[in-house]
């Protein structure tokens, strides 16, 4: 067992051959054998404290630790992650931060992961092509990373050929692809069927659709629960309008919506082309609720305060990146994990942007 020493580290610092008592500018990097002769100890029981082992004394545990800090050692993580083959390190690789689900997702991700001891390396991609896609995935081969989570519609995975870095587990959320990867995803159709059979219940004939940008998977999911809950109920399928998530495209929508008479309700894709929409509708005279009502989906923090406040579907995107977080984890944790979808529920947010139609 290594002794102890009654005189404090910085007493022994002055009689240790070789001691040093800091790193400062213009000095040479403190060492794990400068530490040890600090302490009084050997260089194996500091390597042990470094790494957290458990089996050293108190007492000795603490002369370590006041003999790193009067030294200014900092452990080399690096190293001691490639020694266990483990960095402690999730990778998050998305497409765009300008949407809200991508932002609040990764947030939660980042939160969740910290809770665990882990950190995040965002790698983001600046266009959704085949080579970005696939440049992104090269640099972990750059990085230190345990594994990825993926914020992305993952045919763009397929289609940019991508190969793997050996022994990166991953998670991808927002996809249909649970046989081949582990997926977290809001139950797309769920949250839609909800918010067509609210506007139906209400007394709609049928139900007008502001679908998202087609190569969306959780859009083309919302169109075709859509589609399916209109025939299931025996009712009209009207044209498909399409915008591209953005507010603008909502507006240029809106207004060829809002010429329609027989258009009494609408279901947009998320909450910003209702934004849009509203502002179509106000312009051209169409009252909302009482001409046209409108439900969206996502539930942003600004959705109650729109005019009128928005009926909308509400995703739980902290859960989405939390359950990421877990799923990663358990695939590092035990290689073998099955892959599979996991869908978060979604429930309606019932405002006043939506009512009976006027009786004609």
């Amino acid at each position: 067992m290594d002794a102890t020493h009654d005189s404090p580290p910085a007493a022994r610092a002055a009689a240790a051959p070789g001691g040093r008592r800091s790193s400062g500018p213009g000095r040479s990097s403190v060492s794990m054998a400068d530490v040890a002769r600090l302490a009084g100890v050997s260089s194996q029981t500091v390597s042990r404290v470094s790494n957290g082992y458990a089996g050293v004394n108190e007492e000795t545990r603490r002369q370590v630790l006041a003999a790193m800090r009067e030294l200014g050692y900092r452990p080399n993580s690096a190293a001691r992650a490639l020694k266990r083959g483990e960095f402690r390190t999730l990778g998050v690789i998305t497409f765009s931060l300008s949407k809200t689900g991508n932002v609040r997702t990764l947030e939660a991700i980042a939160t969740a992961a910290a809770a665990e001891g882990y950190a995040v390396t965002l790698l983001p991609v600046a266009v959704p092509t085949q080579d970005e896609v696939r440049g992104a995935f090269s640099r972990l081969q750059e990085l230190a990373v345990d594994a990825v989570i993926v914020i992305m519609e993952v045919h763009l995975l397929d289609a940019a050929t991508v190969h793997l870095p050996p022994h990166v587990q991953v998670v991808v959320a927002d996809s249909d692809a649970g046989e081949r990867y582990t997926v977290v995803d809001t139950d797309q159709m769920g949250g839609t069927r909800t918010a067509v059979e609210h506007l139906l219940g209400l007394g709609h004939h049928t139900v007008w659709h502001l679908a998202g940008p087609e190569d969306s998977y959780a859009a083309q999911r919302r169109t075709d629960a859509w589609q399916t809950t209109l025939r299931e109920a025996g009712r009209e399928v009207p044209p498909l309008v399409r915008g591209d998530w953005s507010a603008e495209s909502g507006y240029r929508a809106g207004l060829e919506l809002a010429a329609r008479e027989d258009c009494t309700a609408v279901f947009t894709a998320n909450d910003q082309m209702a934004l849009g929409l509203l502002r179509a509708l106000h312009e051209r005279g169409r009252r909302v609720p009482e001409d046209v009502s409108v439900i969206g989906f996502d539930d942003i923090a600004e959705a109650s305060s729109f005019l009128p406040p928005l009926t909308t579907v509400h995703q739980d995107f902290a859960e989405v990146g939390r359950l990421c977080v877990q799923a990663v984890l358990r695939k590092i944790r035990h290689d073998d994990a099955p892959h599979g979808t996991t869908l978060v529920p979604t429930r309606l947010i019932v405002r006043k942007s939506t009512a009976p139609p006027r009786a004609q």
